[in-house]
């Protein structure tokens, strides 16, 4: 190794840094394989029911194909394939008037089973909110979570007047970051509130890149007080 004049080495390992490098370098593949990871185990589980017949007909029509349908990889993708199938049918079917009024039809019938109509009506408001563009009443805010000084991104469900005082109260729904499926209800009042100019969208790009896809202005101050 050569040496410097002050005989020290040119060259080191400089283990800390390099590890640095590189853990910052995979975050966002990490990122992404999390949500991915996330989302096919969800089609893998719910396309497994309908995957297992599928290859046992596929095995006795195609005898050749058994030693790959047994192999559990195989099984998984099987699994999902059937998932993102019956999903494109789904979409496919209830985008026409017939399929939108079968559709119509297992809503009325499912929202007369007790609780189960209760969790499928909130589940339904949080996806139409999250997809509706934000306006005075369903819009992104900052708000102090989770202590007092610091910010995060929620989304304003509903606002309503506190019982006893009559002062006025949002529900906000904070999701969770790089996982927005999963989150925080939190009541505070209106008046604490930040409002946001940023789109829906591109506040859930914010959370799910875990802040790294985050718009070139932003400000946590609250607007300036119009003076008349």
């Amino acid at each position: 190794m050569q040496t410097t004049d002050l005989g020290k080495p040119r060259f080191s390992l400089n283990i800390q840094g390099y590890l640095l490098a590189g853990i910052l370098t995979i975050m966002p593949l990490v990122a992404v394989w999390l949500v991915f990871n996330f989302l096919l185990g969800i089609l893998y589980r719910a396309g497994q029911p309908l995957a297992e017949p599928l290859g046992d007909a596929l095995k006795k029509r195609w005898p050749e194909l058994a030693p790959w349908l047994d192999d559990p990889a195989a099984q998984w993708i099987l699994a999902v394939i059937v998932a993102l199938f019956v999903l494109y049918a789904i979409g496919a079917l209830t985008s026409r008037v017939i399929g939108a009024r079968l559709f119509g039809l297992f809503e009325r019938v499912v929202t007369r089973i007790p609780l189960v109509d209760t969790i499928y009506a909130a589940a339904k408001k949080l996806v139409d909110v999250l997809r509706q563009t934000p306006d005075s009443s369903q819009r992104v805010v900052l708000i102090d979570f989770p202590q007092q000084g610091m910010k995060t991104l929620g989304f304003v469900m509903k606002t309503f007047a506190d019982a006893r005082t009559g002062e006025e109260l949002a529900a906000v729904y904070v999701p969770t970051a790089l996982n927005p499926t999963s989150g925080f209800l939190e009541i505070v009042p209106v008046a604490t509130l930040v409002a946001c100019d940023i789109p829906t969208d591109q506040a859930m790009a914010m959370i799910i890149s875990g802040g790294a896809v985050a718009p070139e202005k932003f400000s946590i101050a609250p607007p300036p007080v119009s003076q008349r």
